[in-house]
C-alpha cells in the first residue's frame, strides 16, 4: 500500500553529494521532503545468486507495478532498499499528478522537479544557488545545489538529486540514490536501474 510520508527532516537520505562533498556525513540525517508517498508497503525484493543481481519490484496502483534490478544484494528499508555490501541506499517515492495539477509546467516530470524545488527549499530555508535538468534513459534527472559556510566541505556545497520516472498519467516515480562513494559509481549504478527499471500492467502485478 502506498503510504504518506510524515518525516520532514529526511533530505540527506536522497541526497548525492558532489563535487567533494562527503557522502557519508551528510547520509546520516533523514527521510525526504514533504507530500510525497512511499512504497515501502508494496516494494518486494529478491536476490538472485547466479546472476548476482537484486530484482526490486513495487506497486503504484492495483493495476500499475514496477521493477527494476541492481547488481549485488539489496535489502528492503523503510524508505527504499540499501545494499549489503556498501553504503548505497536507494530511496523510492510515488507522487501522484493530483498533488501536480496546480503547477505550471507542461508535464508531469517536470512538474515534479519543481514540487521537489519548493520542497527542498522550504525544508533547508533558502533558493538553490543552482538547479539543473536532463534528460536520462527515460527519467528526468533534477539536482539542485546549496551552498554555505556550515556545510562539511571544502566547497561548503551539498547536491541533492532525484531520478523522475513517469510511470502512467497519474503517477510519477523518484528514485534518488545515496552512500555512493564516487560520482562514476553513482552514475554507473543510475544507469543499470534506469536500463532495467520496467514498467507494468494489471496483468503482472502480483498481490
Amino acid at each position: 500500500m502506498v503510504r504518506r510520508a510524515k518525516k520532514l527532516g529526511a533530505w540527506a537520505r536522497r541526497a548525492v553529494v558532489l563535487a567533494g562533498l562527503a557522502i557519508a556525513s551528510v547520509a546520516q540525517a533523514a527521510n525526504g521532503p514533504p507530500d510525497t508517498a512511499t512504497v515501502n508497503g508494496s516494494v518486494q525484493t529478491r536476490f538472485d545468486p547466479v546472476t548476482r543481481q537484486t530484482w526490486v519490484t513495487g506497486r503504484a496502483a492495483p493495476d500499475l507495478c514496477f521493477s527494476l534490478s541492481l547488481p549485488d544484494e539489496w535489502r528492503r528499508t523503510d524508505d527504499g532498499v540499501k545494499a549489503l555490501l556498501s553504503d548505497g541506499e536507494l530511496s523510492i517515492n510515488l507522487r501522484s499528478s493530483q498533488e501536480l495539477r496546480d503547477m505550471p509546467q507542461p508535464d508531469l516530470a517536470t512538474r515534479d522537479a519543481a514540487v521537489l524545488q519548493e520542497d527542498y527549499e522550504q525544508l533547508l530555508g533558502r533558493p538553490a544557488q543552482s538547479v539543473s535538468l536532463s534528460s536520462d534513459a527515460g527519467a528526468t534527472r533534477w539536482s539542485a545545489t546549496w551552498v554555505d559556510a556550515s556545510l562539511p566541505a571544502a566547497s561548503h556545497a551539498m547536491t541533492i538529486e532525484t531520478l523522475i520516472v513517469p510511470l502512467s498519467s497519474e503517477w510519477v516515480l523518484e528514485l534518488s540514490l545515496s552512500g555512493i562513494e564516487t560520482q562514476e559509481a553513482y552514475n554507473g549504478l543510475a544507469r543499470h536501474l534506469l536500463a532495467r527499471l520496467k514498467v507494468q500492467g494489471r496483468a503482472a502485478c502480483r498481490s
